[in-house]
Order: structure tokens, then sequence, then C-alpha cells
């Protein structure tokens, strides 16, 4: 039986072992759309528009149900169990099991993860978002081209994993995991430098565990970053945080004032400042 995969390279799976994938470019952006829609009918003008966009050829019909004929071929010769390509009276659907396709069990681990965030237990929900987040080996079908419809659906996906990302964050946040989010934020940082809100994990996390000349530091490249690339300068939320990390957190105590002459001295009092901690790892 295959396992597809779209969070990543098109990808088949066979009893744990890779399977090839169709080489013709329309047959494979085929197979991505009916996989984004598995179980559900995708219409012949949805399938045109796909493959040929606003402008298809007069041959386009004929083109689009040889290509179908070629996937459904590949998918018999895989098994009657790999995926059952039916014709409907205006287009077509791809019968794909439950547990056979990545992106649906990254959306159902995802949901779960984000109920248990909402549950506050953290650990689980960590370890969930996790596993969702661990189902991606890369963009959303990057070995695949793209039409209107399938970007649609992978920016979809892309999104989803956006949110679960940030969710993740959170939680691991909620458990006081900061010096181990450092790390990973810094990679994510890396991947996405227009993401704001993971340049503010970061920044915060590092002022946190008592780095700041650290977190100066990624601000100033994030600051570099949206200027050179759009402009901008960073948001008002990471801007107050910039300064709140430029500001100490308990102002210097005042000089003591003269003794008077009295010829008693003004006894001072020690102040102390609470340095800022980093919970350490669990």
């Amino acid at each position: 039986m295959l396992s597809y995969g779209l969070l990543g390279p098109l990808a088949l799976i066979r009893s744990g072992q890779p399977v090839t994938v169709p080489r013709g470019p329309k047959v494979r952006q085929l197979l991505g759309l009916f996989l984004c829609r598995a179980n559900r009918p995708v219409s012949l003008n949805d399938l045109v528009d796909e493959l040929w966009g606003e402008n298809p050829p007069d041959t386009a019909e004929g083109t689009l149900r040889t290509h179908v004929h070629r996937l459904r071929r590949f998918l018999e010769s895989e098994g009657p169990q790999s995926g059952l390509l039916q014709t409907r009276s205006a287009g077509y659907l791809l019968r794909v099991a439950p547990g056979l396709l990545d992106a649906e069990s990254f959306e159902q681990a995802a949901r779960q993860g984000r109920e248990l965030s909402r549950a506050r237990h953290w650990d689980e929900a960590a370890d969930r978002l996790r596993q969702a987040l661990g189902l991606w080996r890369g963009p959303a079908l990057d070995d695949v081209a793209h039409g209107r419809l399938l970007s649609e659906h992978v920016a979809h996906l892309e999104e989803l994993r956006t949110s679960t990302t940030q969710a993740w964050i959170e939680a691991e946040r909620e458990l006081g995991h900061h010096r181990e989010l450092i790390p990973e934020l810094r990679a994510l940082v890396e991947a996405h430098p227009l993401n704001e809100w993971l340049h503010e994990q970061l920044i915060d996390l590092l002022a946190l565990c008592g780095r700041r000349p650290e977190a100066l530091d990624a601000y100033r490249r994030l600051w570099h970053v949206l200027d050179d690339e759009l402009g901008l300068e960073p948001s008002p939320a990471l801007q107050r945080l910039h300064h709140r990390i430029l500001t100490p957190a308990h102002p210097a105590p005042a000089r003591p004032a003269p003794a008077r002459a009295t010829g008693r001295a003004l006894g001072t009092r020690t102040h102390h400042r609470k340095g800022t901690s980093c919970a350490t790892a669990i």
C-alpha cells in the first residue's frame, strides 16, 4: 500500500521504501493536485486551469485525459489499494485511505497540539506539535510545478506550518525551555528572515538568558534586513522590546546626600540589582 508525501518533494512510499514518482511534469502536477484534494472531486475545468492557466490549448481536454490515463495506470500498477482514481460526471476523484497522506496527518497532529495548548497541557502540547512539524521534509511540493490551484493549497499548508511552529514555540516557552529554543530560533530566522515574530522571540529569549549583547546584535541584524529588503523599520512591538533591553530594569541608586553638620554621616543602604535569569532545561 502506498503512502504519499506532500510536505517536501513529492514522495511515494511503500513498506518504508521510496517508490519512483511518475516523471512527466504534468502527471506529477495532477497527482499533487489530486492529493491536495484527496477524497474530494476535482472538476475538469479546475484541472485544465491548473495545468495551463488562462490560455489552455484547443487540445487541452484530450491531453488532460491522456495524462489522467497515465496516472491511473501508474497507480493500478502499485496495487489495488494504492489509490483509486475514480471518474466522476464532471471530473475525477482520488481515493486515499486514512493515515496514508502526510499532510492529513500533519493537520490532525497540529490541531490536537493546539487543543492541548488551550487546555494548558504544555508537555503534551509541545510533544504533539513537535511531531506534527517533524513530518515536514522541506517546502511543500517543491519539485512539482504549481498552477493557480496548487499554489493556493501549498500556501495553505505553509501557513499552517508557520502557525504550528509558533504554537510549539509558545508551548516550549511555557515549559521554561528558553536555552533550548535559542538554536532552534536562530535556524528559523535564518530560514524566514522577514518573519518578525520569530525575530522577536529570539531577541526576547537572548535577553532573558542574560545575553544582552547578542540580543542587541540580533535586533540590528533584523533592522538591516527589513531596511534592505522592504525599506521598513521593525514593528512597534520589536522597537519596544529593543528599548526594554537597552534600558536597565532597575535604575542605579541615587548618590547619597551629604551628611548634615551633626558629626554623623548618613548611612547608605546597599542596593542589589536583581539579575535576569534564564530557565534551565527540564
